[in-house]
């Protein structure tokens, strides 16, 4: 599917099944509204699946280097992104014990790491390159390579689509990828650069200095367009941040229910979002990152995290817990009893 005809598939979600649901659980033997978010999480995804039970789960992990770290914007070095990836397959990584946790297959995708793998079960190739260019010098990327970015995404929600699959979480590894996921939400929103960018991996006082400085040089060269979310991504972006932005965007366009990670992969559904204004409806943010800039990417976009754990790993972490929430709102949709069928009063209000 291409994006032009993801874009068009794009629909909103039906009130009326929303609606219905809620009434259900307006029934159940509980105070109205008693479940809180529960409730929304339940009313939500079985307003855009149609569903009350979630048949499959897939996790995908986007990597992919990026230039930018020629200007020591982070704490380790590009090396660290194939060897994490190896230790994806390898399932060593903290996204594989909570994408077990969550009974989630996890796919790991390659889209531009500096490095050539071999075949490995897990491991699917949509390298784009072997890494960005250094936006601080010119574009990340050209458009044509970040519209093939996104409509591998998309091409993944299609797949998912045609597997049962019935709730997807997005994650991503790519040393540096905190410097333009900043820059994304620095070009949509006018924010100045200091009040989004933040520590990533953990460098120091000198180091962020020199990263906000790195990102505003970058901005202020390559000019993004807010209005055109394909130049941000090209002139700043990531080609792992496209991937995700391209998989955000096809679950909206086949019907899936999305959960997005942290900060890196709230800025591809930041551009998935601006790409359609439907898109948002989709999506289930799964936790508030401490990068200080995921809150207003989360604002923009319209939604409020399912959990604050302090978490700022990535990887698709805060996803894979984030869908155990979902699961339990549907089981509570599912098996508790109403009213009538457990034979309890109902309040008099």
């Amino acid at each position: 599917m291409k994006l032009n005809e993801a874009l068009e598939n794009i629909k909103p979600i039906e009130q009326q099944t929303a609606d219905a649901a809620q009434a259900h659980m307006d029934q159940q033997t509980k105070p109205q509204g008693s479940l809180g978010r529960l409730e929304e999480f339940a009313r939500r995804f079985i307003a855009i699946t149609g569903r009350d039970v979630i048949r499959k789960k897939a996790i995908y992990t986007f990597a992919g280097d990026h230039g930018i770290t020629d200007e020591g914007v982070s704490a380790f070095p590009r090396e660290v992104t194939p060897q994490m990836v190896y230790n994806f397959i390898n399932g060593g990584a903290a996204i594989n014990a909570l994408a077990r946790h969550a009974g989630a297959d996890l796919k790991v995708v390659d889209m531009g790491v500096d490095h050539d793998f071999e075949e490995l079960d897990g491991l699917l190739n949509r390298k784009i390159g072997n890494g960005t260019a250094n936006f601080s010098k010119g574009p990340a990327m050209s458009r044509e390579d970040a519209i093939q970015s996104i409509e591998a995404g998309i091409a993944l929600a299609v797949q998912c689509r045609d597997e049962g699959v019935d709730l997807v979480g997005t994650g991503d590894m790519g040393i540096g990828n905190t410097t333009p996921s900043a820059a994304i939400v620095a070009a949509f929103s006018k924010m100045s650069v200091t009040d989004v960018t933040h520590r990533g991996t953990g460098i120091d006082d000198e180091s962020l200095k020199r990263k906000v400085a790195v990102i505003e040089q970058g901005l202020k060269l390559n000019q993004p367009d807010p209005a055109d979310p394909v130049d941000v991504l090209a002139k700043v972006g990531g080609f792992e941040i496209g991937g995700i932005a391209g998989l955000v965007l096809g679950c909206a366009a086949v019907g899936i229910p999305v959960v997005i990670d942290g900060f890196i992969s709230t800025a591809g559904a930041l551009i998935a979002s601006e790409l359609h204004p439907n898109v948002r409806h989709y999506i289930f943010a799964a936790h508030k990152s401490v990068e200080i800039g995921h809150i207003h990417m989360l604002e923009r976009i319209g939604q409020e995290p399912m959990l604050d754990l302090q978490m700022r790993l990535g990887e698709g972490t805060g996803a894979a817990l984030a869908m155990t929430l979902v699961e339990a709102a549907l089981r509570g949709y599912r098996e508790i009893a109403t009213f009538a069928e457990a034979g309890v009063s109902e309040s008099d209000d």
